[in-house]
């Protein structure tokens, strides 16, 4: 019965945009303008968990500067949602149009030197745009994703992401993907969007992120580590409506010869001043912090 409610949720859902995937985007960022009024103003998704997320994370910040922040966040959020529709039907072409690559060619040394790479980013920007370093990089690219309830969706959205050279594998399976293509000599461009929150029982490392006790996964350190591959965190920023910037920035090419946590310290600390850049590009509608720390244990604990 649920296979049976997926397939009519997502050929509905087919039916209903099938004429938006013909509209250029300057017209379905009219679309995101009516969106914003009834997403934010009338409806007011979430708007309890982004105004507590921006208050915890910015205690510094007057109620005037986080209404501000919270506005241009749902700007952004339903910019995103249209860009996100058009990136699934637009050719490489027109996709390349949303988004520039710097300093790419830093990671043809590592392809020669026959080292794969390790990238961490987060629900900054636009990050469907990740799956375009497919059409520049010679290592074979391929992302974590997590597996979504309805297949249907699924198997429609990774189809997309995939047209442009990138592989689309869930997380559980990201190590052994990793592990596979290192055996077999294959280089790859590993990118994980490190910010999404672990499973209660999974909670391996607190940390302290936006002023917040924070559950953090160790993936990209666990994986950088064992394959001893060098680490990049992905600086997206939004330059203006329908144009970011991509800038690898490189935090280790020794993981091996680093503390414990040290690199995922590194990539949340890069994360963290990203968002502090322009806080209104960041996912605060996520339910990041929905677990509570027990604090008479030590960060590694729990």
């Amino acid at each position: 019965m649920r296979k049976v409610i997926h397939a009519i949720s997502f050929y509905t859902f087919s039916i209903l945009t099938f004429p938006f995937k013909f509209m250029p985007l300057r017209w379905l960022y009219g679309i995101s303008d009516i969106m914003y009024l009834i997403i934010y103003k009338i409806i007011g998704y979430r708007v309890d968990v982004v105004k507590k997320n921006l208050k915890n994370s910015f205690p510094q910040k007057t109620e005037s500067e986080l209404l501000e922040i919270e506005r241009k966040f749902y700007r952004h959020f339903c910019d995103l949602f249209v860009e996100q529709f058009y990136i699934l039907h637009a050719n490489a072409k027109k996709a390349k149009r949303l988004c520039s690559f710097k300093n790419l060619e830093q990671l043809d040394r590592y392809y020669n030197e026959n080292k794969s790479i390790v990238v961490a980013g987060g629900h900054y920007g636009n990050w469907e745009l990740y799956g375009l370093f497919g059409l520049f990089l010679k290592h074979q690219v391929f992302g974590a994703y997590k597996p979504l309830a309805n297949k249907y969706f699924e198997s429609f959205v990774n189809a997309s992401r995939e047209r442009f050279g990138a592989l689309a594998v869930p997380m559980r399976d990201t190590p052994r993907t990793a592990m596979q293509f290192a055996r077999e000599g294959k280089l790859f461009f590993l990118g994980l969007i490190a910010d999404q929150t672990p499973a209660k029982g999974e909670i391996r490392y607190w940390t302290t992120f936006l002023n917040q006790d924070t559950p953090v996964f160790l993936g990209t350190e666990k994986i950088a580590k064992k394959l001893n591959q060098p680490v990049f965190f992905c600086n997206m920023r939004k330059l203006k409506r329908g144009f970011y910037e991509v800038e690898l920035e490189l935090l280790t090419d020794k993981p091996a010869e680093t503390k414990p946590y040290e690199i995922t310290e590194m990539h949340v600390r890069a994360l963290e001043r990203l968002i502090n850049e322009a806080p209104e590009y960041w996912l605060w509608s996520h339910r990041r912090w929905k677990h509570s720390r027990n604090l008479t244990q030590t960060p590694n604990e729990q």
